[in-house]
């Protein structure tokens, strides 16, 4: 690319992302939004014009500490997520997932998020979302039904996040799958049984908690291992390796391609409270299941340096 068709290339990037910063408060007010998501490593330094009457829509997602600690000292609401690169498309997901488990959004809300590439300082994409409207993004209780009341949110939000990690990076440079059930743990261990010894028996309580930062890395090594991690609603570990005795497995509307660990999944949430978290060993995708359902899949985006190196091989075939 010559220097002036990048330099033409950049004033429409700068173009579209003036007019989606302008236009994003405007549209959020015509269709009745109950939140509008602002990616903070896109927006860079850039004001967001937002009439007054929906600032106290806006919500900025940050990806690191310095992010969310700048986010605080400017007086705005924000949500913290996976610092991890996502599709435009999962940037949404993961973020309407995280503010449906705190409670910030509900079933039926519209939603508003403008992305665009990490640390460009211009978006590329608004996205106007319904939640629930379409299933196979997301898919929130119905007024009337009441989430399991012993899962803390930022527990969910911690083992998502380690989930996010573990797809993309998988564990010293190969693909690692993993199953992480959250909560109603008493009902869930009647349903189960130790493939090996249970690494976190015998541990105090605080010294497993998946809510230490600490304990990120020793999580993430012994999620190799096959078998489930068992977490209470409180953010416990109380098992990983373990077996989940579901019947009926095959019985569970899934898409296909999915295997043993997803159906275990969709299984155990069916007859339980709990929630559960897969990684796919193949290809990093992450899915998050409730009511034996798929709430939302985070895909895993492919790697710049991989797709570049199919195109060159391309080229000289």
């Amino acid at each position: 690319m010559t220097e002036s068709s990048s330099r033409r290339t950049d004033e429409v990037a700068q173009r579209i992302s003036h007019a989606l910063i302008e236009h994003a408060g405007p549209i959020a007010e015509s269709c009745g939004a109950a939140a509008i998501f602002v990616y903070v490593d896109a927006l860079g330094d850039q004001p967001l014009p937002t009439p007054p009457q929906l600032e106290h829509l806006v919500y900025y997602i940050s990806k690191t500490a310095e992010e969310e600690r700048s986010q605080e000292e400017k007086g705005r609401r924000f949500l913290r997520v996976p610092n991890v690169p996502l599709s435009r498309t999962g940037q949404v997901k993961i973020a309407v997932f995280l503010a449906l488990s705190h409670g910030l959004v509900k079933h039926g809300d519209v939603i508003v998020c403008l992305s665009g590439m990490p640390e460009s300082g211009q978006f590329d994409s608004l996205f106007i979302t319904q939640i629930g409207r379409e299933y196979e993004m997301y898919f929130a209780s119905q007024e009337g039904e009441e989430e399991p009341s012993d899962v803390r949110p930022e527990v969910i939000e911690r083992v998502v996040n380690i989930a996010i990690e573990l797809g993309y990076e998988g564990r010293e440079g190969k693909p690692v799958g993993a199953l992480f059930v959250v909560g109603d743990t008493e009902r869930v261990l009647s349903m189960s049984r130790q493939l090996i010894l249970n690494p976190f028996r015998g541990y105090d309580e605080k010294e497993r908690n998946v809510l230490d930062p600490s304990l990120e890395e020793t999580v993430k090594e012994l999620a190799t291992i096959d078998g489930a991690f068992l977490i209470r609603g409180d953010g416990v570990i109380e098992s990983c390796g373990t077996y989940l005795k579901i019947s009926r497995q095959d019985e569970y509307e899934l898409p296909q391609g999915l295997g043993a660990r997803h159906h275990a999944a969709a299984g155990v949430t069916a007859v339980t409270k709990a929630f559960a978290v897969t990684v796919s060993e193949s290809t990093g995708t992450v899915t998050i299941f409730k009511d034996g359902r798929i709430v939302t899949e985070i895909e895993k985006p492919r790697r710049l340096d991989i797709v570049h190196h199919r195109h060159h091989r391309t080229l000289q075939e």
